[in-house]
């Protein structure tokens, strides 16, 4: 025999490719693009977002209650009815007051505790933590506890002004008081956005311009606001949808009722009372469909008009 037949004889053929390769192949395939590891994180959120929603749509359009006996469709008459509710438009307003006072405030003080905690020398760990603690509470906790300070007899809130004010019984004061609450409660998250960003602004920026003569005043005009332009922007978008949405520390703080002269009744604890004290869970769910349509245009609105500064900066 020929060194021509042994090595052809002695060479390895290819192996065929079998429907299990394939199947193999496709699977490793499936774990690079990692659709697997996401897989159950939309499972869970189909389950407990997704369909709630959809659930909750359908019954806007029922005259549904919360036994869910005798369901009948009715059409648009919830979101009529909606529209009509006084009470409708003053816990919405209610809802945008709080906004309007809560949200320049978290943004002021986060700013200056982030200031405080950045160019602090000694125990930068200390000032940290004292400033993030309140976020870490439940509602629960800071409802009850702000209920005590604002006592008018024993609390420390007019023990330390000399005041006597009853801050939750009178309709002036309690929505304020729920502001005071509110910041000393979720500005710490705030507060982290802010340091971050501070600690990303390159020093020697605040070099150069301290060359050149500058003051504190005038660099942190010029160089630490806008450098901070896209965090309080997102800061600002985050607070406004979360206050929209306010409920469990006003609710506690007034023993789950609507504060004097209903001053403090915001739209969720409306659309909760509709649903589960007087049973109409078809009109609550349409009341919480357009809380949902002015959050989601409010979200929109700042997607747009970041995209638009992007768009101006290229």
């Amino acid at each position: 025999m020929s060194s021509t037949a042994l090595t052809t004889a002695g060479a390895v053929q290819p192996r065929t490719a079998t429907a299990a390769d394939s199947a193999r192949l496709r699977w490793s395939r499936r774990l690079q693009h990692g659709g697997w590891f996401v897989a159950p994180f939309f499972v869970l959120y189909g389950l407990f977002v997704v369909l709630p929603v959809v659930r909750g749509l359908y019954l806007s359009f029922t005259d549904a209650n919360i036994s869910g006996d005798h369901t009948s469709f009715v059409g648009l008459d919830n979101y009529r009815e909606a529209l009509k509710d006084p009470l409708v438009w003053d816990s919405l307003w209610h809802s945008v007051k709080f906004t309007l006072y809560v949200v320049p405030l978290i943004v002021a003080v986060a700013l200056l505790m982030a200031l405080i905690a950045h160019h602090t020398v000694h125990f930068k760990w200390l000032w940290r933590l004292c400033f993030f603690a309140p976020f870490l509470l439940p509602s629960a906790v800071v409802g009850n506890l702000w209920w005590w300070l604002f006592q008018p007899t024993n609390g420390m809130v007019n023990h330390v002004l000399g005041l006597d004010t009853p801050w939750l019984t009178q309709k002036s004061t309690a929505l304020l008081a729920v502001v005071v609450a509110t910041l000393w409660w979720t500005v710490g998250f705030s507060f982290l956005l802010y340091l971050a960003a501070l600690q990303n602004i390159p020093q020697h920026l605040y070099e150069a311009a301290e060359l050149d003569g500058a003051g504190a005043f005038q660099r942190m005009l010029h160089i630490t606001v806008p450098n901070l332009r896209s965090i309080t922007g997102l800061v600002v978008a985050l607070q406004v949808l979360a206050s929209l949405q306010v409920f469990d520390q006003a609710v506690v703080m007034y023993q789950f009722g609507p504060g004097p002269e209903e001053s403090t009744r915001t739209f969720v604890q409306y659309t909760l009372e509709e649903g589960f004290t007087s049973y109409r869970v078809g009109y609550a769910s349409a009341i919480s469909f357009v809380l949902f349509v002015i959050v989601a245009a409010v979200a929109l609105a700042r997607m747009w008009l970041l995209r638009s500064r992007e768009e101006a900066t290229r």
